[in-house]
């Protein structure tokens, strides 16, 4: 697994110290407030974990799953809600929170379908941006990293399912997608 990465660009250092530089700014944003963490599964579950630790005030969590990739390494731009929330969000601020922000076409439609339901507020915090591939006007509210226009893997990010439970996120080599 390790040999199928071309480089580390971010080590588990930064991203631990990252996490809780955001944990401290979304505690100081969300006093006072009715907070629900959405974590996106499966990308998100170890940044969600690890962010939920790191920030300081009551907060409920939730979990939706969303499709836009399937196997490949390009959203189809076609997005599927494979399992939603359990929670009531009417009346609550909502805090999505995914892995990586890509082109924007999966959270652009996830922001519609939630604010349909009468949240509060909705914002959101990704691990990574990647910016220069946007598509959709989606701007995120907490940003871990900017990340430029390479395939990345690792700490929640996958391909093809794999590369999930590395601690950094590296770059895959291409000759490991493009087969």
């Amino acid at each position: 697994m390790e040999n199928d990465i071309a480089k580390v660009l971010i080590t588990e250092n930064e991203i631990q110290q990252r996490v809780k530089d955001i944990g401290k700014q979304i505690t100081a944003d969300y006093q006072d407030s009715d907070l629900i963490m959405v974590g996106i599964l499966r990308g998100a579950v170890l940044f969600f974990g690890d962010l939920a630790k790191a920030i300081k005030v009551p907060l409920s969590m939730d979990f939706m799953a969303v499709s836009s990739y399937g196997a490949s390494t390009k959203t189809s731009g076609v997005v599927r809600i494979i399992h939603d929330l359990h929670q009531n969000i009417e009346g609550k601020d909502v805090l999505i929170v995914e892995d990586i922000v890509d082109t924007g076409l999966t959270l652009h439609y996830l922001i519609g379908n939630l604010k349909s339901r009468n949240p509060r507020s909705i914002r959101i915090c990704c691990l990574l941006d990647k910016p220069s591939r946007r598509k959709a006007d989606v701007t995120p509210d907490y940003v871990g990293f900017e990340v430029p226009d390479e395939f990345v893997v690792g700490y929640g990010l996958d391909y093809n399912e794999m590369y999930r439970n590395l601690p950094y996120i590296g770059v895959l080599k291409p000759d490991i997608y493009k087969k």
